[in-house]
Order: C-alpha cells, then structure tokens, then sequence
C-alpha cells in the first residue's frame, strides 16, 4: 500500500502549490475515499486538527522547509492503480482551482474539522486527530445529496 508521501508526491507531480494547498488535497482525497468506498486510500492517512485546517504531520514534516514558498513541481511519478488515478484525478479536478487559503477556510466550514476542534478557540493550536469515521459519514452525506438532485 502506498503512503501519505506517495499521495502528496502524486499531486506534485501534477504542479507546483503551496504546502497549504498539497495538505488540504491529500486531505480530501483521504476523505473522499473513507466516504466512497469506506477504506484507507493510503497508510499513514491521519489528520490533525490544526488552526489552518486539516495536517498531515509526516506531509508537514516532508516538506516545512518550503515554510510559504510554493513547492515545486517533482519529477517523481508516483502510480496508483487504475481506480484510484481515475479517483485521484477527480480529486484534483475538484478542488485544483481553489488556493490552499481558499481550502483551508473550505474545511473550516466542514464537520470532522470542526468537530476535532470543538471547544478551541480559532488560534489555539491542536494536535486532535481527525475522525475518519466522521470524514467518511460527513462527506458521504454531501455525495448522497449531490445523487438526490
């Protein structure tokens, strides 16, 4: 099974982005994959409940010394199975056109985030885990919405 690196390393094969915005996408894929087909996407997948939103800390370990610079765009071709590009590339397509300041207030909004950060206050900083049981029901839900309309 692949790792967190390998999904952040995916997505940065496709383009240079901020530390901020490959979080925020490694995140929603690992969600979106607890929501769709109720399984890891990837090892290493936990997320905490930071104050700029959902964090990887082997992502943020991999890659703060980039600090607010954008990361560049790698070489490196990380493939995944047939099922899970297709799955991945969606992913992108969804949320490639948001900044990571626009994903990180996008999960701000969101029930696992919140619900990890309940009772903090907005700059207290946190180290809570993010429940993928609550990342799988929560965005199941707006999937199943999506069907209904």
């Amino acid at each position: 099974m692949y790792n967190i690196i390998d999904l952040g390393k995916w997505f940065l094969n496709k383009s240079s982005m901020s530390h901020k915005k490959v979080q925020k996408l490694c995140y929603y894929a690992v969600a979106w994959h607890y929501a769709l087909y109720d399984s890891k996407l990837v090892e290493s997948d936990y997320f905490e409940a930071w104050v700029h939103g959902p964090v990887s800390p082997i992502i943020w370990n991999e890659y703060k010394g980039y600090g607010w610079t954008p990361i560049p765009k790698i070489d490196e071709k990380i493939e995944f199975d047939c099922d899970t590009e297709e799955f991945l590339e969606i992913v992108l397509n969804t949320y490639d056109e948001y900044s990571g300041h626009q994903l990180e207030a996008l999960t701000h909004e969101e029930e696992p985030w919140q619900e990890a950060r309940n009772g903090l206050e907005d700059c207290k900083p946190s180290n809570n885990l993010i429940n993928p049981a609550t990342m799988g029901k929560y965005y199941r839900s707006i999937y199943d919405h999506s069907q209904n309309d």
